[in-house]
C-alpha cells in the first residue's frame, strides 16, 4: 500500500508541470543483458548441506513500456518509467543447462542533468513487482518478496525526440525462490547492463 501512495504522489506532482508544458511523454523499448543472482543446490542426503552454489550465465532479455519526463530545470528532470521487464538466466548444473526466467513490472525513478550539449547522466531507485518466474525443469515457488528495490544509473543522449541510453541496474533487496520439492534455492535479484531506445510523443 505505501507503494502505491508514491506512485500518486509522484504522478500527482507532474500535473502542475504539465500545466506549464514541462512535462513529456513518451514510449520505450529496449534490450537488457545480464543475470540473476547464484542457484543453491542442497545435498538432501547429506543433511541438508549445500553442495553447489553456481553464478548464472549471461543472457539476453527485453522490456517494453511508457515514460514520463518532467523538467525541474532547464537542465534537470525527474522520469519515472512503468515497463514489463523479461530476464533470462541460465545454470549450468553438472553439465545440465537450466534457465531461469522472470517477468515483472519495473518503476525506476530517475533523476537527470544534462552535461554536454544533448548528453545526460541520470540515476535512481527502481521499485520492482514480480509477476512470474519459472525455472526450468523444476518446480519453483513464488519468490519471497513479489516488490522489491533496484538502483539504476547511467548515461544518454537526447536527439530531437529520439533517445538512447546505457543503464546498469542491480537489486537491493535480498530476494530468493525455493523450490516446491526442499533442495533448490535462487536469486532473483538482477544484475544487467539495459540498452533502451525512447520516443517522445
Amino acid at each position: 500500500m505505501k507503494n502505491v501512495f508514491v506512485f500518486l504522489i509522484l504522478f500527482s506532482s507532474f500535473s502542475v508541470f504539465s500545466q506549464e508544458n514541462r512535462i513529456t511523454f513518451g514510449v520505450k523499448a529496449g534490450l537488457n543483458y545480464g543475470d540473476n543472482g547464484k542457484i543453491e543446490v542442497a545435498d538432501i542426503t547429506n543433511s541438508g548441506n549445500n553442495i553447489l552454489s553456481e553464478r548464472a550465465d549471461d543472457r539476453v532479455g527485453y522490456h517494453i513500456g511508457v515514460f514520463l519526463r518532467g523538467k525541474l530545470t532547464d537542465n534537470i528532470y525527474i522520469k519515472p518509467e512503468l515497463q514489463y521487464t523479461v530476464n533470462n538466466s541460465s545454470y549450468d548444473i553438472s553439465g545440465s543447462s537450466l534457465d531461469y526466467d522472470i517477468k515483472k513490472l519495473d518503476l525506476p525513478i530517475l533523476v537527470g542533468i544534462s552535461v554536454l550539449g544533448p548528453i545526460h547522466v541520470f540515476g535512481g531507485p527502481a521499485l520492482q513487482f514480480i509477476v512470474d518466474n519459472d525455472l526450468e525443469d523444476v518446480r519453483l515457488g513464488d519468490v519471497k518478496n513479489e516488490f522489491t528495490v533496484g538502483m539504476q544509473f547511467g548515461a544518454g543522449i537526447q536527439l530531437g525526440k529520439l533517445n538512447a541510453d546505457i543503464r546498469y541496474e542491480r537489486g537491493l533487496s535480498k530476494n530468493r525462490a525455493e523450490s516446491i520439492d526442499p533442495g533448490i534455492r535462487v536469486d532473483s535479484r538482477p544484475n544487467q547492463f539495459i540498452l533502451g531506445l525512447a520516443l517522445d510523443l
